[in-house]
């Protein structure tokens, strides 16, 4: 490929790693590379709608600048690779939506993980669709309409980080930012067929919205591959990495690993895990088992009451609390305005009296990690639901309906520690499924390198959808 050839090919679906060396090695230039973006987007996101914003005239300002800066000589990281943002983090210059019109004036200036980014080279290309208030694990709001899942049009792509995941699976971007406070990574990254990192608790930087969700959520990679997710951990990390980084860890050969694998739905939640996604389980099990690793059944230790105890009342107070920032509330959706009416009835004191009890609990759940290295459960319980199926729904009647296809997220969010999801196969409309791997706390090293090599024996990035062609 000639540096001026518009026709990218596969380099649009190779991921943001590679796209790092091409750039480097001269074979494509970052103009280039962003129009065949550019295009891509104009063509295909009128029927996904995964971005809220593209921020056309500022990424192509930035990818000349890249330029210049590859043709003197510079190497970063991500110098020239297309990055997209989700919409609950800030921009300079853009509006922090939040998937609202209630929404306040643009961003003075970027939050910190855009200026790592940034710092590391990205261009950001624009900020990327999400449901109002990023409650949910669909994307479909009143403003900005539905985001649809490239792998069938009919259903959603998940939430909150939904657009996020729509525009990696499709070719819009290379990697995306996501937000994950109860499975807003891993839950799109399951139904768009990525690899998709909640990191450690305060291992990538929140600011200039620390203790989102009282201390739920985390900021982390919706990527192609895993070297994706371990470069972007590399460029953003403010907590110590393995030696080497993170880049070298998922390149390390794992060693034997002791890996439990569980498909106990956490207490009190009801859920029923379908057939293509407890086969991805099984499966799993069997090929760790032909690639050496010691592998079990067994379940965490899980509280009877874990979730409703500790993670509903400070999602619901988070959701509350994000409220109160906004300067028009009453342009919120009724369900989100009922949603924050719950948060609101959290105190200040019960939140406290919760937020002590985090390290027993995140002990009790961590029990399983004294004889085993990872714990693999079901990506989600179910397939994504159909676009609409929740019009005209409440708060409360839609959190139970949409908690039966998503059990396996929030209760590490809780306890903090890293959680990943694995591409894996396909359910009966052709929808992708995943296997979640949990690794002790801040060793993502363990993840990344366990999940590289389930890449190397079953590769998924070349699986691309049906939109896409």
């Amino acid at each position: 490929m000639t540096p001026t050839d518009p026709d990218l090919g596969d380099l649009i679906f190779a991921g943001a790693a590679e796209q790092a060396r091409r750039l480097a090695a001269g074979t494509v230039t970052a103009p280039v590379l962003l129009d065949g973006y550019l295009q891509r987007i104009a063509r295909l996101d009128p029927q996904l709608r995964s971005y809220r914003v593209v921020c056309v005239e500022s990424a192509r300002r930035e990818a000349d600048t890249a330029q210049q800066r590859l043709d003197a000589g510079e190497r970063l990281p991500l110098l020239g690779v297309p990055i997209a943002i989700k919409d609950d983090v800030d921009v300079a210059g853009q509006s922090t939506t939040y998937g609202s019109s209630a929404h306040g004036p643009p961003a003075a200036q970027d939050a910190e993980v855009v200026r790592r980014l940034r710092a590391a080279g990205a261009v950001i290309i624009g900020k990327t669709a999400v449901p109002e208030m990023m409650i949910w694990p669909f994307t479909e709001t009143v403003t900005y309409g539905a985001t649809r899942n490239p792998w069938h049009l009919d259903y959603a792509p998940g939430g909150s980080s939904g657009g996020s995941g729509a525009a990696v699976a499709a070719g819009l971007a290379a990697m995306a930012l996501g937000s994950d406070g109860m499975g807003s990574i891993r839950i799109p990254a399951t139904w768009n067929g990525l690899f998709g990192i909640k990191p450690q608790r305060d291992r990538v930087p929140l600011a200039p919205h620390d203790e989102a969700w009282c201390g739920l959520s985390v900021n982390g990679p919706i990527a192609r591959t895993v070297e994706d997710a371990a470069l972007f951990l590399d460029v953003t990390t403010t907590a110590p990495a393995p030696p080497g980084g993170f880049v070298a860890a998922a390149a390390a050969e794992p060693q034997r690993l002791r890996i439990a694998v569980s498909t106990r739905v956490p207490p009190p939640l009801l859920a029923r895990i379908g057939p293509a996604q407890r086969a991805a389980v099984d499966q799993a099990g069997a090929l760790l088992r032909e690639l050496g690793h010691d592998v079990v059944y067994r379940d965490p230790d899980y509280p009877p009451a874990a979730v409703y105890a500790n993670a509903l009342p400070r999602y619901f107070r988070g959701v509350y609390d994000d409220v109160q920032t906004l300067p028009r509330p009453d342009r919120l959706e009724a369900r989100t305005r009922a949603f924050a009416r719950i948060g609101g009835l959290v105190s200040n004191r019960r939140l406290d009296r919760i937020r002590a009890n985090q390290a027993a609990l995140a002990q009790r759940i961590q029990s399983i990690f004294d004889d085993v290295d990872v714990v693999i459960t079901p990506g989600t319980a179910q397939s994504p639901s159909r676009i609409g199926a929740y019009h005209r729904r409440g708060a409360v009647s839609t959190l139970a309906l949409v908690a039966a296809r998503v059990p396996f997220q929030a209760m590490w969010n809780v306890t903090g520690q890293p959680a990943a999801v694995v591409p894996w196969g396909r359910d009966d409309h052709g929808i992708p499924t995943s296997i979640q791997l949990v690794g002790r706390p801040f060793d993502e090293a363990t993840l990344l390198a366990l999940a590289a090599r389930i890449e190397a024996v079953r590769p998924w990035a070349q699986h691309r959808p049906q939109i896409t062609r």
